[in-house]
């Protein structure tokens, strides 16, 4: 008997106004071949699942809970004598675990494990439930992570959507063979595709990869004739692509390839909280928002350039 395929998926949330027409369900895919500094999702960087701690809820103190201590296998666990964080987790032994007995040990949800493993029914079942939501215009957005990354998975579900009419939309980084991205593409009614420094070493610097496959990526669409709405989105990070020289790069990019829309996104701090559940370093979080000012200066310049710049969730789309 053949299994049947599954994917890793991280979260799948409902009414979604900004990312695509409509209301939308958004699916969230684990893993991604880039490595963001300032990732506000990073339980979906690796194609696994991985366990998250959450302190607040841990009660060591206050009932003298050693359940996951004692449920470890790997003896990845163990008292820490910080109060404010009653017990560690060795990272190192916890990655290779399989079983994952410290979270199914723990009533009080202080450890969770991010994703879920599904197949393709399991997803159209949890998106034919919110359908009846979404309204006219609306449907579902694929993200991350990079759901590319999950190729088979994603490609099943696009082609089950599209039997069912359902409006397709993805947010990608765009890494990802010329072959492998063009094919789910070609499956899509609506891509937001990230683009994120125009130089490639300050990319490689961030992101951990090179941009060279992005750029031609982007390239190959806009030559294309796919029938969908393209977006170019851009996070704002200031001292790495907020730059006059980075912007009007980008701009003359986009220009040279007929493509004349952009959304560029404010940093925030929002997963900030999970990178201490990871028990991983943030190095942006004594960071601040993007200001007001920088973000009229961006869309100032695309301006110029006859490029329609959309700051945030103020968009047509």
């Amino acid at each position: 008997m053949v299994e049947e395929r599954k994917g890793l998926v991280f979260d799948i949330q409902g009414y979604s106004v900004h990312d695509g027409p409509g209301c939308r369900s958004l699916v969230f895919l684990s893993g991604c071949p880039l490595s963001c500094d300032w990732c506000a999702n990073p339980e979906g960087q690796e194609l696994k699942q991985r366990v998250l701690y959450r302190v607040s809820k841990c009660k060591y103190h206050e009932r003298n809970c050693r359940r996951c201590i004692s449920a470890c296998p790997y003896e990845a666990i163990a008292e820490s004598g910080d109060a404010e964080q009653p017990v560690n987790i060795d990272r190192n032994i916890c990655r290779d675990c399989k079983t994952y007995e410290c979270t199914k040990a723990c009533i009080y949800e202080a450890l969770n494990l991010s994703g879920k493993w599904m197949t393709v029914d399991e997803l159209m079942a949890v998106i034919e439930r919110d359908r009846k939501f979404w309204g006219d215009g609306g449907g579902v957005t694929f993200t991350g992570g990079e759901p590319l990354l999950q190729k088979d998975f994603l490609l099943e579900a696009l082609k089950r959507c599209k039997a069912s009419f359902i409006h397709t939309s993805i947010e990608t980084s765009g890494f990802a063979s010329t072959e492998t991205f063009m094919e789910v593409i070609n499956l899509l009614d609506f891509a937001f595709v990230d683009l994120k420094h125009m130089d490639p070493d300050k990319h490689m610097e961030h992101t951990g990869v090179r941009n060279e496959l992005i750029l031609s990526n982007i390239k190959t669409l806009a030559a294309s004739d796919w029938p969908g709405l393209l977006v170019i989105r851009i996070p704002v990070i200031e001292g790495f692509n907020d730059s006059d020289e980075n912007i009007r790069a980008t701009a003359e990019f986009l220009k040279g390839c007929d493509l004349e829309i952009v959304n560029i996104l404010p940093f925030h701090r929002l997963g900030d909280s999970k990178y201490k559940q990871l028990g991983m370093k943030y190095k942006y979080s004594e960071s601040e928002g993007t200001p007001e000012d920088v973000l009229l200066h961006i869309q100032e310049i695309f301006l110029k350039y006859d490029i329609a710049c959309f700051i945030g969730s103020n968009t047509p789309f």
